[in-house]
C-alpha cells in the first residue's frame, strides 16, 4: 500500500515515524522548499496523556525529555496593576507538561525518520478524486491513502467536508522579545521560567518563555479579524497603548519593548461537532479535523490522533477498516474537547 500524508508538522511527521517504526513505507509532501524556510512558532507543552503517549510509541520520548525544559510548567497570574495573584512552580521531577520549542519538536521527529520521506516543495492544490494528488506545480501523485495533516487550512479537507474555519472573535498579536536576561531583564524577572499572564475582561497579555533566551508575548483581545489592517509597528503600538491604558508599566514592556514587527493571529475554529462521512481512501488528523483555539491540546491532540492512525494501519487486515478504527475514536474525542473548547479564547480574557 502507499499512504501520502500532507503536511510536515508534528502530527504528519509522528505519523510517518510510527508508520516507519512498523515497516510501513510512507511519503510526507509539504510546502516549506526546506525544512529551516519558515520559524515554527514558540513553545508548547506536551501532555503526559496524550503527546507524551504518541512520542513514546515513536521511541522518541528519552530525546523529547533530553530537549524538554520542566522549568517551563512555572505560570504566573497578575492583575493588570502588575501584582502576582497566582504562582504554580513545578515540583521537582514533575514532566506531566513540559515544554519544548516547536522547532525543536519537529527537528526531532524530522532526524528520526529514513531520508528522503519528506518531499519539500510540494504544495498541494487539491484532491483531484480518489487516490490522485494534484500540486500546484501540476504534478499528480498515486496513493492508496491520502492524510490531511495540513493545518487550519487544508487543502485535503475539501475531500471529505465542506467546513470552513471561522473567526472566534478573539485576536492574538505576537511580540518577540530577544536575548532576555541582557536585552529585557525586567521582563525576563516577570515572566520567569515559564508563562505569565494577566487579563482585565476585554484583553490579555501572555508571555512565554522560549529555549535560547527568547520571549513570545500574545496581545490578546476581542477585535474584527481585520483590525491591524496593515498599520505599521508604531501605528500598532499606539492603538495598543491606548487599549491598555492603566496597566502597569512593567506589563506594558511586552507591547513597547519588542524586538522587530507584530505577528497577526487572529484565530479560527471548526465547528463543532465537525464530523465527514467515513470514506476509505482519506481522512484527516490534527487541525485539519478538529481547530480549536490555541489553548494547549492542539499538538497533543493532533500527536495523538497520528499515533492512533498509524498502529491502526499496522493492525488492520485494509486501509478501509483502518481509517474507520481511528475515526471511530478520533471524532468523538475532538468533538468533546471542541464542545470544551468552544469559548475557550474568550474566557483568555476573563479575570477569574
Amino acid at each position: 500500500m502507499s499512504i501520502s500524508i500532507i503536511g510536515a508538522g508534528p502530527g504528519g511527521l509522528t505519523c510517518a515515524r510510527i508508520l516507519q517504526q512498523h515497516g510501513i513505507p510512507v511519503a510526507v509532501y509539504d510546502r516549506d522548499p526546506h525544512p529551516a524556510a519558515r520559524n515554527q512558532g514558540g513553545t508548547l507543552d506536551l501532555h503526559a496523556d496524550d503527546g507524551q503517549l504518541a512520542l513514546r510509541e515513536a521511541g522518541l520520548l528519552d530525546e523529547f525529555f533530553a530537549l524538554a525544559r520542566p522549568e517551563g510548567q512555572e505560570m504566573r497570574k497578575l492583575d493588570p496593576a502588575g501584582r502576582l495573584l497566582a504562582h504554580h512552580v513545578p515540583a521537582e521531577g514533575e514532566l506531566f507538561k513540559p515544554e519544548i520549542d516547536r522547532g525543536q519538536l519537529r527537528g526531532l521527529l524530522l532526524d528520526s525518520l529514513k531520508p528522503d520521506t519528506v518531499h519539500w516543495g510540494r504544495t498541494l492544490d487539491r484532491v483531484e478524486s480518489p487516490g490522485l494528488l494534484r500540486f500546484t506545480d501540476d504534478e499528480t501523485v498515486e496513493t492508496d491513502l491520502i492524510i490531511g495533516a495540513d493545518g487550519a487550512w487544508s487543502r485535503v479537507r475539501p475531500a471529505v467536508s465542506a467546513a470552513v474555519p471561522e473567526y472566534v472573535g478573539v485576536t492574538f498579536l505576537e511580540a518577540w522579545f530577544d536575548d532576555v536576561r541582557n536585552a529585557h531583564p525586567e521582563l525576563a524577572e516577570l515572566v520567569g521560567q515559564g508563562s505569565a499572564m494577566a487579563a482585565d475582561g476585554e484583553r490579555c497579555l501572555f508571555a512565554q518563555r522560549n529555549s535560547g533566551d527568547h520571549i513570545r508575548v500574545y496581545i490578546v483581545q476581542r477585535m474584527p479579524a481585520d483590525w491591524v489592517a496593515g498599520g505599521g509597528t508604531e501605528e500598532i503600538r499606539a492603538r495598543l497603548l491606548d487599549a491598555f491604558s492603566g496597566w502597569s508599566p512593567s506589563l506594558l514592556r511586552m507591547i513597547t519593548d519588542n524586538d522587530g514587527p507584530y505577528v497577526d493571529r487572529p484565530l479560527f475554529a471548526l465547528p463543532v461537532p465537525h464530523t465527514w462521512e467515513h470514506r476509505p481512501w482519506v481522512t484527516l488528523l490534527g487541525d485539519a479535523a478538529h481547530l480549536m483555539p490555541p489553548l494547549g491540546v492542539g499538538v497533543n491532540l493532533a500527536m495523538l490522533d497520528a499515533c492512533e492512525l498509524a498502529l491502526a494501519l499496522a493492525d488492520s487486515a485494509s486501509l478501509g477498516e483502518a481509517v474507520e478504527v481511528y475515526e471511530a475514536t478520533m471524532l468523538p474525542r475532538s468533538a468533546e474537547f471542541a464542545r470544551r473548547l468552544e469559548n475557550g479564547a474568550q474566557g483568555l480574557l476573563d479575570v477569574d
